[in-house]
């Protein structure tokens, strides 16, 4: 996926009270090659960078007064390392579901198995997740825009989804409101509103 160099927190003309927040993992290790080369450098749900780092340290600056109450995260390990330090922070647990993950098209989105990934963040819970989580094919762009629609409605029904930031990926964020955004970017959504008509499946 591309990098942008500098996180722009981005937000839509409405207040906290009626918008959950979407935050894009900070820059990964592939992120930083495949901006560089357009090829896939083969790295295995990659981590942050040193960069990455500080764009969730930032974003965690950033969202600190906004009234967060809960943290939905990926298990990719980027999106885990991204939550952390808004977790910290806020004293919150993160809260992992497959169903906000990437959409899985390059070797950065085969996971590891929840076993793995649990020993190396012991503080979060990943009840109820399979041990393989990920798809075993490329999937295609009309399932991520199901699944983000799927979310839409669960997160809508919740009584604290306005107080909600999700830590999630490129095409998912892509697919639930039709922007592209930069790793380490955030902006608010309401999903009670309607999904977007059309997702354009490109970088800008």
């Amino acid at each position: 996926m591309d990098h942008w160099p500098s996180a722009l927190y981005r937000r839509q003309e409405q207040s906290e009270d009626d918008a959950m927040i979407l935050l894009r993992h900070g820059q990964s290790e592939f992120n930083l090659h495949f901006s560089r080369t357009r090829v896939d450098p083969g790295i295995i749900d990659p981590r942050l960078t040193d960069l990455g780092h500080q764009q969730a340290a930032d974003a965690a600056e950033g969202l600190a007064g906004q009234n967060i109450r809960r943290i939905i995260a990926s298990p990719y390990t980027r999106a885990l390392q991204t939550a952390a330090p808004l977790a910290e922070k806020l004293g919150l647990p993160i809260h992992v579901t497959p169903q906000v993950r990437e959409r899985y098209a390059f070797t950065c989105d085969v996971g590891r198995p929840i076993s793995v990934v649990a020993r190396e963040f012991p503080h979060v819970a990943f009840d109820g997740i399979e041990d393989i989580w990920w798809p075993g094919t490329e999937e295609p762009e009309h399932a991520v825009v199901t699944r983000a629609h799927g979310f839409r409605s669960e997160i809508a029904a919740r009584e604290d989804w306005a107080h909600t930031v999700v830590v999630s990926h490129w095409g998912f964020i892509l697919a639930f409101t039709g922007r592209s955004m930069g790793n380490g970017e955030w902006l608010q959504a309401d999903p009670r509103e309607a999904a977007p008509e059309n997702v354009v499946w490109r970088h800008h």
